[in-house]
């Protein structure tokens, strides 16, 4: 394939921007963003991913994007929603992922009323002693898991081939947690089933073993923008993890007055009828009982644009100085044939598309979010190279910084500097010194902490 030396493919130059781009939904998605945001305050960007995220679930292992022969991507997605305590991150996620919540709830009245048969019968077995037809022992059938060990949710995916999600409300309680049960393998898990690889549970103590030729496991969560900092302790920022976790998080986002206005009544159904219809699709499985995943190709159109963004992509990694970012970026690559397996669906759900082939709108789509990720990763390491930027200040310069209310103008900035004994022109000097680094100029005069 050629590939042509121009392109009008947008690389991001890292600067702010709208926030995520909605417009490249389809339109029944679009109105439950804007309705959601209009009379929810759900922050578009919340909402948008928690919708990409609960698209993503809702998939799962049945379709792959084929890039090559030998090459499928899985609409995998490790999310982190970012904001400060108060403006609304759990609420637009449990919105989302809501139609599977009523699902699993479904599922599980089921499970409990065949268990209560099955043991009933087993039990009649036994008082009777008779060779009756084996029954089959029922299993639990599941989307969505919390609070659960490694061991346990591989038996609990082995029964659900077709794909779950763990949630986290709180990211950092599920990272505190690795390693508590065992030690040292945790991150390796969940570093590896990032790629959908095969996952082995063959441990003494447990009764089976169990595996899963192809996992899918998406990860979502919230965390507090002051814990960013907890986010890339010890080996994350060195094996690989924080690279593949996407970041949600809006600039200047503040708490909001509530408002009278309604939800429509129809867009709770309108939502549950999307992930309805991808739910709904049956697993194929092959004579061993493995299921097999419907492989989605992209045109020629698909294929050229794609190629493209990922030249452009290739270009920024080899010239880009943070090793950290380098790593964002090249996990990109990985992420924009994902969001176009997503999109492609998304809009086959919404009656916009069909599901032969991954189009150029699906990859234009793609392109636009994980340009917005490009942007809010260079935003999560501006923050974490603060915070180690912070802790090496001198004692007068720590206890200015921490001093200084979240937005001040110059002249109040050096008020706060002489309670401190601070000059008026070493804080200038101070200012200046550490503008990108510990403070943003938000306009003239006018400066914020960026922790």
């Amino acid at each position: 394939m050629t590939i042509p030396k121009e392109t009008n493919i947008c690389i991001s130059e890292l600067k702010e921007k709208e926030g995520f781009p909605v417009s490249v939904f389809p339109k029944p998605i679009r109105e439950i963003i804007s309705e959601t945001k209009a009379t929810l305050n759900y922050p578009a960007d919340f909402i948008a991913s928690a919708i990409c995220f609960t698209l993503s679930v809702g998939i799962g292992n049945n379709f792959v994007a084929k890039v090559k022969e030998g090459w499928n991507e899985r609409a995998i997605l490790y999310m982190a929603i970012i904001g400060r305590s108060g403006v609304n991150k759990s609420h637009p996620l449990s919105f989302a992922m809501q139609p599977l919540f009523e699902l699993d709830i479904k599922s599980s009245v089921k499970y409990q009323k065949e268990r209560r048969e099955y043991e009933k019968y087993i039990l009649a077995c036994k008082k009777e002693k008779e060779d009756k037809e084996q029954a089959t022992e029922p299993v639990l059938k599941k989307f969505i898991v919390s609070d659960i060990t490694p061991e346990r949710l591989i038996t609990i995916h082995q029964d659900n081939k077709r794909g779950i999600c763990l949630y986290v409300d709180e990211l950092m309680s599920w990272l505190k947690n690795f390693n508590r049960y065992n030690s040292g393998s945790e991150e390796q898990f969940w570093l590896s089933v990032f790629s959908g690889k095969p996952i082995i549970l063959d441990r003494q103590g447990n009764k089976n073993s169990a595996f899963i030729k192809h996992s899918f496991i998406s990860v979502i969560g919230t965390i507090q923008k002051g814990l960013l900092k907890e986010l890339a302790k010890g080996e994350r920022s060195e094996n690989g993890f924080i690279d593949r976790i996407l970041f949600v998080f809006p600039p200047n986002l503040k708490k909001e007055y509530w408002n009278e206005l309604e939800l429509s009544t129809h867009i709770v159904p309108l939502w549950n009828s999307i992930v309805k219809k991808l739910t709904d699709i049956q697993c194929i499985t092959d004579e061993e009982g493995e299921l097999v995943s419907t492989q989605l190709p992209f045109n020629t159109e698909a294929r050229t644009l794609l190629y493209h963004w990922q030249h452009k992509n290739t270009d920024l990694c080899n010239s880009e100085m943070d090793e950290v970012l380098v790593g964002v970026y090249s996990k990109l690559d990985i992420y924009v044939i994902r969001f176009s397996l997503i999109l492609q669906l998304s809009r086959w759900a919404c009656d916009e598309s069909d599901k032969r082939e991954i189009d150029s709108t699906s990859v234009e789509g793609a392109i636009s979010i994980v340009e917005y990720f490009r942007i809010t990763a260079k935003r999560v390491q501006g923050i974490t190279n603060s915070s180690a930027m912070l802790e090496q200040l001198p004692t007068d310069k720590l206890s200015l910084y921490n001093a200084l209310p979240v937005e001040f103008t110059t002249s109040e900035g050096i008020t706060v500097a002489q309670k401190q004994n601070i000059s008026a022109d070493s804080f200038k000097r101070f200012l200046a010194d550490k503008k990108g680094k510990l403070f943003e100029n938000v306009k003239h005069g006018r400066y914020k902490k960026l922790i």
